[in-house]
């Protein structure tokens, strides 16, 4: 199985704001849940992130 994982920093980079906005973003429903929480932070799947984005960012 191949996957990948982010934390905050790479989700700050995909959506283009701050760490601190991801994190605010990450506590709202729907999100999706972070696979696994470690002791700098929470990492969730790349690919469900990326589906979240394209599921509920703004399109401009």
């Amino acid at each position: 199985m191949d996957f990948e994982l982010v934390g905050a920093q790479e989700i700050a980079k995909m959506l283009g704001v701050s760490r601190q906005r991801v994190h605010i973003i990450s506590r709202r429903k729907g999100f999706p849940d972070p696979v696994a929480v470690l002791a700098m932070g929470s990492v969730w799947l790349k690919s469900d992130v990326e589906r979240w984005i394209q599921e509920n960012r703004r399109q401009t």
